[in-house]
């Protein structure tokens, strides 16, 4: 039995007449009473009850076409959602980040202007840090993050740079440096640090290390902690100071302060990564041009 058995039997049903039935299906009235008689020779029952003017329906072929207008209206469905899908507009998105991202507009702002346009698009978020996501992604536990510089196996994945945003100092706001419109990386050199292990984010606690052993020194890392919410905590609490990227100040607490680097300013790189194999899926797609459209407005 093939769908097409079902929409013949259908028109049939519906006109009562196989004459009309045909010209409504656009084929001639005789290969119509052919399909049908061999629909019911497959059934083996007699769906319809044949009139000297129409015909009309067997109790078996009443109930059959309940369900035949059933499987035909679930029939469409599935090809509309295989084309929605096919179009981006259905489908499921597993978006990682890590704990700094939501703090830069462009994350919140991605978010919601996707949800606007895809409101089918089923969408989940995880935190976690850049070597976790990476391996999310890469065993398809997530289909893409957005991470800081990733160091080491890349092997499968795509990573595409979104922006570069300025480090700052982050300071105990009673310390002298608070009072300075921007702060050499060299008036750090005596100050106990509050930093992220390497471990969470290699390729930015580098970039952090390299600019204070550019400017002169390397800096006393006294305390870590992996949740950049727990740095400014810690710094405000007057463990220590600390770099972060500049999206970071709009964590407003009590004792924070924070001062833009003196020229040369050190940069943390805000990439998206997915898995090479997923480099057409449609929804994605469509994520990642919103992605890059809004980096670009926020360069410019």
């Amino acid at each position: 039995m093939e769908l097409r058995h079902l929409r013949y039997f259908v028109a049939v049903a519906e006109a009562r007449h196989f004459t009309r039935a045909a010209r409504a299906l656009g084929i001639g009235q005789p290969p119509l009473s052919q399909q049908i008689q061999a629909l019911e020779r497959e059934l083996g029952l007699a769906l319809f009850t044949r009139l000297p003017r129409g015909v009309a329906l067997t109790e078996a072929g009443a109930a059959f076409y309940e369900d035949a207008c059933r499987i035909l209206r679930e029939t469409e469905r599935a090809v509309e959602r295989a084309r929605r899908v096919a179009r981006g507009e259905l489908g499921r998105v597993r978006m990682g980040m890590i704990n700094s991202a939501p703090f830069h507009p462009l994350v919140p702002r991605l978010i919601r202007e996707f949800r606007r346009a895809h409101p089918q698009v089923t969408l989940s978020l995880e935190e976690g840090t850049t070597p976790a996501l990476a391996a999310a992604v890469r065993n398809d536990l997530i289909d893409i993050a957005f991470v800081r510089p990733l160091l080491g196996e890349t092997q499968g994945l795509c990573i595409e740079p979104l922006l570069d945003e300025d480090l700052v100092v982050a300071l105990p706001s009673s310390h002298p440096l608070a009072r300075r419109v921007r702060v050499p990386l060299l008036a750090l050199s005596i100050e106990p640090f509050v930093l992220f292990p390497r471990t969470v984010g290699a390729g930015l606690h580098d970039e952090i290390i390299r600019a204070c052993r550019t400017a002169g020194f390397s800096p006393r890392i006294v305390q870590e902690t992996s949740q950049v919410t727990s740095i400014v905590n810690l710094v405000a609490a007057g463990l220590g100071v600390s770099i972060v990227p500049a999206s970071m100040q709009q964590i407003h607490g009590e004792g924070i302060a924070y001062r833009p680097i003196q020229k040369p300013v050190p940069k943390a790189r805000l990439s998206v990564i997915y898995r090479e194999s997923d480099r057409t899926v449609p929804h994605l797609r469509r994520l990642l041009e919103l992605a890059h459209a809004l980096a670009r407005q926020v360069r410019a």
